[in-house]
């Protein structure tokens, strides 16, 4: 009996995964504009050591066993196939589009070259061990990470985070985002809350200047980095028949993640309105209901018939401020050694090398 198709759009942290867990039992075919894959919570860190920027591309080509990773494309997706902008079309029994975020340089690709990528991040990386005066705008948590990340590495630096909010990670408890900002302040960042940035230059890239703040001061910076958030990519799935998106451009979905009247098309990560936020974390949850669900529908079960997504109450956060210290929140908040054994240490880069079937040693 032929194997079901599984097309999936986008090779990020959804799309991968996904791929990878169906390759056994579905004829999979991952489509991926770009020719490897890049961690983006790493690309924070390597700025302060570029040595690691090798260690967070990482290739396609050893992802799938039976299926197939398409370089390309897609601009249309029917009830039936996927057409690429080169014209290709790749008949589907199911389709995933998982096509992410894009986010200020150098934190994501802003396009296809990940040449263009590792050059963004030597150049911003150079500039940054230059830069005597750093202001962050946002303090999220690639912000709040940033400002950790480059005071740990980079003692003497003046550094300041600003932050619109009244407090570090509002929708935390505030345990949390005291103990961030004591460490912050700790290691020397100048925290200011409660300011929105009015003259940013540029929301896509850092760049040397000053930051007018609402109360009237003006801070000069060798070095601004606007860290404002990141911006679904959904035109693709918001041009299918009966999708609604929010004002950022999420797409709402039913039960089971379907966006759309086709009842075979599915949506997650970034662009999905779904309850979660637009993290890696969110992916945590909904890879293992993706991967459980489709693997049940392959198998000829209803998709109605499954239990449908349940979205994180409040997700985990771990925020770790260089290497050795941080702070997270997993239902309780927790300090240093917990941060730095789960994420600080390594970053996650381990698990995703081993995950694209790349050794330590880059083989």
């Amino acid at each position: 009996m032929a194997k079901k198709k599984i097309v999936i759009i986008g090779g990020g942290y959804v799309g991968f995964e996904v791929a990878r867990e169906l390759d056994a039992c579905a004829d999979v075919t991952l489509i991926e504009q770009r020719e490897a894959f890049v961690h983006p919570p790493a690309a924070i860190r390597a700025l302060v050591e570029p040595a690691l920027l090798d260690q967070i591309i990482l290739p396609y080509d050893n992802l799938l066993q039976s299926g197939k990773v398409v370089r390309g494309r897609a601009v249309s997706v029917s009830e039936t196939e996927v057409t690429l902008e080169s014209g290709a079309v790749f008949p589907a029994d199911y389709i995933l589009i998982a096509t992410g975020s894009s986010y200020a340089a150098p934190f994501k690709p802003s396009g296809d070259s990940i040449a263009d990528f590792q050059q963004a991040s030597k150049d911003v990386s150079a500039q940054l061990a230059k830069a005597n005066s750093v202001v962050i705008v946002g303090a999220g948590a690639v912000g709040t990470e940033l400002a950790g990340e480059t005071a740990s590495a980079h003692p003497g630096k003046s550094i300041t985070l600003v932050s619109s909010d009244d407090t570090l990670f509002p929708k935390y408890p505030a345990k949390l985002g005291a103990q961030l900002k004591g460490k912050l302040e700790r290691l020397g960042v100048t925290v200011i809350l409660g300011q929105r940035a009015q003259d940013l230059r540029h929301l896509d890239r850092p760049y040397e200047g000053s930051v007018s703040l609402t109360d009237g001061r003006v801070i000069a910076a060798d070095l601004v980095f606007p860290v404002v958030g990141s911006k679904p990519q959904s035109s693709l799935v918001q041009s299918l028949p009966g999708v609604s998106a929010d004002a950022l451009g999420r797409v709402k979905t039913d039960k089971w993640l379907r966006p759309s009247s086709y009842p075979n098309v599915f949506v997650g990560g970034d662009i999905a309105d779904i309850g979660d936020g637009m993290t890696i974390v969110a992916t945590a949850r909904q890879n293992p209901w993706l991967i459980k669900t489709l693997k049940k529908v392959i198998e000829g079960a209803p998709v109605e018939s499954q239990k449908p997504y349940a979205p994180w109450k409040k997700a985990p956060i771990l925020v770790p401020l260089g290497p050795v210290i941080g702070s997270s929140w997993l239902f309780v908040t927790v300090g240093d050694w917990i941060t730095r054994k789960i994420k600080g240490k390594d970053i996650f880069i381990p698990k995703y090398r081993k995950a694209f079937g790349i050794s330590s040693s880059g083989k």
